[in-house]
């Protein structure tokens, strides 16, 4: 059954490109006459009338923009460009991803500073189309705080879903780092919580799916270790599945929140990321509050700690 409903709202879609791909849609834009323009880490990108098509770089992959992308995936992207058709056919091409079960995924693993924040949601078939409808996708793609928030508040209104949040903040991180000894353990435990808690509020879900982050025994012996027992799929790229890529919105919009109250609290812009603007940012935090403050914005074990403080002591 075709969800063309779900889908006529349609204003932005992403798809991965191969090398070959890539060449073909220039062809095709040519022959659609599309308007090719400057834009920067591109390989080129075209417009036509509202339509924008932008082919980036790295991956390579394409970003379609506005208010005709539905039938520019549908009848050009899809069909003579990639080979498959998988809009509006979500459901006969990834059933799984319509039946219960819990989503976990967790943001700031990366980030120097800031905590490390894991979230879930449970879904089912219902709640699953809302979200889809609502244009929820993987946090990685959103490049605006304003959008994952609006996102998140979308998730959390949608009727029947159910979710958790652990928020790890840095002196807490430091400690349990030191206990585990090790960061995928520690992530394993995070999660495990997450699902554990879940199960409190959805006792019959049947099954999690996690981004995968470490060898799969690594979160089956943290979740047998709090004896939940549940069916969990653990796989790359799980934010494709609509349950792991709400959980990546609500765990993106608790770590930039933290950021952004933290940033105020102490009078210190905290940049993203592992840039020498976090370097920099840490530094001043160590020359203004000493070393010890450290640890209350930054997870210690990055090898950043060691740039940050040369020189300064």
């Amino acid at each position: 059954m075709v969800y063309a409903a779900e889908v006529a709202t349609m204003t932005s879609h992403t798809a991965a490109l191969n090398v070959d791909q890539a060449k073909k849609l220039r062809t095709l834009l040519t022959e659609l006459g599309f308007e090719f323009v400057d834009k920067e880490y591109t390989l080129y990108a075209a417009r036509k009338g509202k339509l924008n098509v932008s082919v980036y770089q790295k991956g390579p992959k394409v970003l379609i923009q506005g208010k005709d992308t539905k039938d520019f995936v549908e009848f050009q992207l899809e069909p003579l460009i990639l080979g498959e058709a998988k809009l509006g056919y979500e459901e006969i091409n990834d059933p799984q991803m319509f039946e219960p079960h819990f989503g976990i995924d967790e943001s700031g693993k990366g980030d120097y500073l800031g905590p490390l924040v894991i979230a879930g949601v449970f879904t089912d078939r219902g709640i699953c189309h809302a979200l889809m409808k609502a244009g929820v996708m993987d946090s990685k793609k959103i490049n605006t705080p304003a959008k994952i928030r609006k996102l998140a508040a979308a998730i959390r209104a949608t009727p029947g879903v159910r979710h958790h949040v652990v928020t790890i903040a840095p002196l807490r991180y430091n400690s349990l780092y030191q206990d585990f000894g090790n960061l995928n353990k520690m992530l394993a435990w995070g999660h495990a919580t997450v699902i554990e808690q879940l199960l409190l509020k959805v006792p019959h879900c049947p099954r999690a799916l996690s981004d995968q982050f470490a060898k799969e025994f690594v979160l089956e012996r943290a979740l047998a270790a709090k004896k939940i027992n549940i069916v969990i799929d653990q796989r790359t790229k799980g934010e494709s599945d609509i349950a792991v890529a709400a959980a990546s919105i609500l765990a993106r919009e608790t770590f930039i929140d933290w950021m952004d109250k933290t940033s105020a609290a102490g009078g210190i812009e905290l940049p993203l990321g592992a840039s020498r603007a976090v370097i920099e940012a840490a530094r001043k935090i160590v020359e203004l509050k000493g070393e010890q403050a450290l640890g209350s914005v930054a997870k210690l074990h990055f090898k950043s700690t060691e740039q940050v403080l040369d020189g300064l002591l």
